[in-house]
């Protein structure tokens, strides 16, 4: 597929990679692919990043296929394969360890978030898993500024505490790091870039979609960038900019 990726895109992409020391000669990466455009986005950037770059590295994406029954494929899994097959990336299918079952799905709006949290475990823990087995040292992930932006306030107002996802995530003491190539991009570019590669998103048969608390605050940050002018870029940079000593760290730690 061709394209190029536009300039000021580029520079974001470079960037985030020299920051994070993202990249390295002789990479293995393991590249997971949803469906959504911005995984689909990120596999066709890695493959054309690998012919300009310095370094050598090799790429395989993976999917976890939340719709196959048995040995059959679901349809996200067939049309992931097409497009990973057009691009020219091997993929790999994982038949899902987890789904939502009939009474999860029932009582959506009860459950969601147990059962987003406990979906989204699952598939991590596949992809962590396969990873390993396989010795890919970097997980490739398409989350972009929105999404890093959004689990901040996230995590601020429903789990208590002030944290969101890095470019860069060291696990189990180095032996595997999650990338986010995208992470100074917004997701914005990506859909635009998406149209002009004639890429589009695979939907998903989630019954959660659309659902979510992440949605609700996705919703409710976007109403404080219409209300605040340039309030994106300063809590973006407030994400790097932590002033510890104006934080409620007691001084005595409780038992």
């Amino acid at each position: 597929m061709k394209g190029t990726l536009p300039r000021g895109m580029n520079r974001k992409v470079g960037r985030a990679m020299h920051d994070y020391e993202m990249l390295a000669d002789g990479d293995r990466i393991l590249v997971a692919v949803s469906g959504g455009i911005d995984s689909l986005i990120l596999s066709w950037l890695l493959l054309s990043w690998e012919k300009k770059a310095p370094i050598s590295y090799r790429l395989q994406a993976i999917h976890v296929d939340m719709e196959g029954e048995g040995n059959i494929p679901g349809r996200v899994a067939r049309a992931v394969s097409r497009v990973m097959e057009s691009l020219g990336l091997p993929l790999v299918v994982l038949p899902a360890a987890w789904k939502p079952d009939i009474e999860h799905q029932e009582h959506a709006q009860l459950s969601k978030k147990d059962v987003c949290f406990q979906c989204a475990r699952s598939r991590r823990t596949q992809l962590f898993a396969y990873a390993r087995e396989h010795n890919f040292g970097k997980l490739a992930l398409g989350h972009h500024r929105d999404d890093i932006i959004d689990t901040f306030f996230l995590n601020l107002t429903c789990a208590g505490n002030i944290s969101t996802m890095r470019p860069k995530q060291e696990l189990f003491s180095g032996n595997l790091s999650v990338i986010r190539p995208l992470a100074y991009c917004d997701k914005a570019e990506v859909s635009l870039l998406g149209e002009k590669l004639g890429l589009v998103a695979i939907e998903t048969e989630c019954p959660m979609a659309g659902h979510t608390r992440r949605q609700e605050v996705h919703e409710l940050v976007q109403f404080i960038y219409k209300q605040i002018p340039d309030s994106k870029e300063h809590i973006f940079a407030a994400l790097g900019n932590v002033r510890r000593d104006y934080l409620l760290l007691p001084s005595i730690k409780r038992p």
